[in-house]
């Protein structure tokens, strides 16, 4: 199977509504040896179709994160190049699941194979993206994350803890209203 196949069923998506996404997902479901080239269309970034394959990436990885784990490599040099808004918020969910999955007390194949430059590339693009004009989700996603790979490193904990508290009284309300729990949490900490 090829990269086209990809491309196609891409261009075809339509819409974001999660019914055309989730066809898409689908196809890499019954296709999985075309995830790789749905990532490599993930991170060209100046192309418009990166957009849908972000959505459907999403979906692929909120069903089965494990199959991203043979291009966690990939995924984490790369995620610092998106800057569509509506391929970073996907990411930055990705980013999410990745640290929960972490954070699991139980052993996982994520927590087995994700090694310290992984999370630290996650942490790095995670500031960025906090601190760069994206919309609320992405940095809901991301504070989330920050917050649970903090766990383990008192200087992610503190810097967080500093842009949150700069950044709320000139945010969203959706914005204030998750920060002051993430700086909540980070203080019983």
């Amino acid at each position: 199977m090829s990269k086209k196949l990809v491309i196609t069923e891409l261009e075809n998506l339509g819409t974001a509504h999660r019914a055309n996404r989730e066809r898409v997902r689908n196809f890499i479901f019954d296709n999985p040896d075309l995830l790789p080239h749905l990532i490599d269309i993930v991170f060209e970034v100046d192309n418009k179709l990166s957009i849908k394959a972000a959505w459907v990436l999403e979906l692929v990885c909120e069903k089965h994160l494990i199959w991203l784990l043979p291009y966690i490599n990939i995924f984490t040099s790369n995620i610092h190049r998106a800057y569509l808004d509506s391929a970073v918020r996907p990411l930055s969910k990705i980013c999410n699941f990745i640290a929960k999955e972490y954070n699991k007390k139980t052993d996982n194949p994520i927590k087995k194979n994700l090694s310290k430059k992984h999370i630290d590339k996650i942490i790095e693009t995670g500031f960025d993206w906090m601190i760069s004009n994206h919309k609320v989700a992405v940095k809901a996603y991301t504070m989330n994350a920050l917050y649970i790979f903090g766990k383990n490193s008192d200087w992610v904990h503190n810097e967080l803890k500093l842009i949150l508290l700069q950044n709320i009284p000139k945010e969203t309300s959706a914005y204030k209203s998750r920060g002051k729990i993430t700086v909540d949490l980070i203080n019983k900490k």
